[in-house]
């Protein structure tokens, strides 16, 4: 398949909830605040950090993104900004070191994580994210030549039936997971798992048929759970959202837009342990170390309205959630 690159971004990708993400992330700001650095973690083609420039044109934008795709294709349509853009191929765990490097005089007022598979990796069919494509079993984010992270056929290679079983179940909420992954064994003992097609058949012919009336195609929670385990995501947010609360500065906002109950319940909970008073039941007095360090932005998990999900299917399973930090603490880098 020839690849879609040299299509523009803004042609390619929607981003989702922009207005409501510029306005939880940007409200607080002046259009004149020069010192202002907000961080894109999950930087894909560009398209909220280039809302992001557009609407604060004092301000700088960091880009982070492992994907060497993703740069160029951002590189390309953020190259009017400047240094006002400042692109970094990194893990967004590695944000606390980017940002100290990058920024040690200014304070950063905003950060964004938009999780999960990007449009881009999705519609790349030789990246091998998706079932509805014949292609290399891949699903690396890092998918360049310098890339030691194995891909989805060398995992799947190796795995043991019971890990590859607590995969499933962990990272795909799959109730099928032990007929799945017996199943996939068993293949790739015989024939081995090279394609995605491959992968597909095995997953489809493991699960019941009844199962398969609803809930969309049969292979759809055993890819994601594969790709999370490739790429480690759900380890990685667990260590970049208490390290993006850190790292804001007094008055700073996190943003985090999720796609499914696994992303989102991390979220939940990093928020929780920020925006709620760690005093001990019963004490009669609120110690200052004990009072909240952020306020929650968003009543629960805010979702798009119908009219993005009839225009942007992608944009059906997202929630939104956003904090402020309210407190500086001992430990905050701001």
């Amino acid at each position: 398949m020839v690849s879609a690159e040299p299509r523009a971004a803004g042609d390619r990708h929607t981003p989702v909830m922009l207005r409501r993400c510029m306005e939880l992330l940007t409200e607080h700001l002046s259009s004149d605040d020069a010192d202002a650095v907000l961080i894109d973690a999950t930087l894909g083609m560009g398209g909220h950090t280039e809302a992001l420039l557009e609407a604060h044109p004092a301000a700088t934008v960091i880009g982070i993104d492992r994907d060497p795709q993703a740069h160029r294709i951002a590189g390309r349509r953020l190259a009017r900004f400047g240094d006002r853009f400042q692109p970094v191929r990194a893990v967004y765990d590695s944000l606390p070191r980017i940002a100290e490097e990058l920024s040690p005089n200014q304070q950063i007022k905003g950060i964004l994580f938009d999780l999960g598979v990007s449009s881009l990796q999705l519609d790349e069919a030789d990246r091998g994210f998706a079932y509805s494509y014949d292609a290399p079993l891949d699903m690396r984010m890092n998918a360049a030549e310098d890339s030691e992270d194995p891909t989805a056929a060398e995992l799947l290679a190796e795995i043991s039936e019971d890990e590859l079983r607590r995969i499933l179940r962990a990272y795909g909420e799959e109730r099928f997971a032990g007929r799945i992954a017996r199943r996939i064994i068993e293949q790739r003992n015989v024939q081995g798992l090279t394609t995605t097609k491959q992968l597909a058949d095995v997953v489809d012919s493991a699960v019941p048929a009844a199962a398969k009336r609803t809930g969309g195609h049969p292979a759809k929670r055993t890819f994601q759970a594969v790709r999370i385990a490739v790429n480690q995501e759900l380890d990685v947010l667990e260590a970049a959202l208490p390290a993006a609360c850190d790292a804001v500065a007094l008055g700073g906002r996190v943003a985090v837009l999720s796609y499914h109950s696994l992303e989102d319940r991390l979220t939940k909970q990093a928020f929780a342990q920020r925006t709620t008073s760690s005093a001990p039941v019963g004490l009669p007095v609120e110690l200052e170390e004990h009072k909240p360090t952020f306020r929650s932005l968003t009543r629960g998990a805010e979702t798009p309205a119908a009219e993005e999900t009839a225009t942007n299917p992608r944009a059906a399973s997202a929630k939104l959630r956003a904090a402020e930090k309210i407190r500086l603490t001992a430990r905050s880098t701001a």
